[in-house]
């Protein structure tokens, strides 16, 4: 005779199912920080979504408020803009006509800028032609659509090779701008090297009659590429 204990039905049904303990530690690790945390609950959701901000912040936007008159009338002082901090993580890189905020620490100056990319590793920028137009790659450009009423694309002459890996940037307001013009004898040049990019300005969010998306001009969609420049 089989003398084993053999499970009753009952014995069966008192068994906890596949994942209940899990699910109850779970809820008891919730339970005692919440008990632990001043405020409980509401403190414990309020740092989740102060954790969730700054990762949105640090990998994918972030916002910058304008603090010079340098890109009127596109983006005014005190403008707020998401900047787009994935724009050049995966292979892609800054293009011609890009509205970028860069940290210029260093060779800018301390904090961070923000310019319109006017040439790319590669580029041959020169101003100017003989109607006063900026030249990249040999093709003059008309930069009337953005450029600030009443400026000249410069008032001061250049001729620079942009290195691999850098940009030379403007401002829109260019009379107002201290941009790359003003650091051609500074260490770099007056380039911005690629990997001290932030991103790209996408989106003005404030004030709210402002609001808009900022699309790449196409002001620059005609210059030639030349070996290592891009677009």
């Amino acid at each position: 005779m089989d003398t084993e204990a053999q499970p009753t039905e009952r014995d069966r049904s008192s068994r906890p199912a596949p994942g209940a303990v899990e699910g109850r530690s779970r809820f008891a690790l919730v339970a005692r920080i919440t008990e632990w945390l001043p405020g409980g609950r509401i403190t414990l959701a309020l740092l989740v979504c102060l954790v969730f901000l700054l990762l949105l912040s640090s990998f994918v936007v972030r916002p910058f408020q304008i603090p010079s008159g340098s890109m009127e009338n596109g983006l005014r002082i005190g403008d707020r803009v998401l900047v787009n901090r994935l724009a050049y993580r995966f292979g892609a890189e800054p293009r011609r006509g890009d509205v970028v905020v860069f940290d210029g620490t260093g060779y800018f100056g301390d904090g961070d800028y923000i310019k319109r990319v006017v040439g790319v590793g590669g580029d041959h920028v020169v101003c100017c032609d003989e109607k006063g137009r900026i030249q990249v790659n040999g093709r003059s450009v008309d930069e009337s659509g953005f450029l600030y009423p009443g400026d000249s694309p410069s008032t001061v002459p250049f001729d620079v090779e942009v290195p691999d890996g850098s940009l030379f940037v403007l401002g829109d307001h260019r009379s107002v701008s201290s941009d790359s013009r003003d650091h051609l004898g500074s260490p770099g040049g007056g380039m911005v090297p690629v990997d001290d990019v932030l991103g790209r300005a996408d989106w003005i969010v404030w004030p709210a009659g402002h609001a808009t998306r900022l699309p790449r001009t196409g002001a620059y969609a005609r210059v030639p590429a030349v070996e290592g420049a891009h677009g």
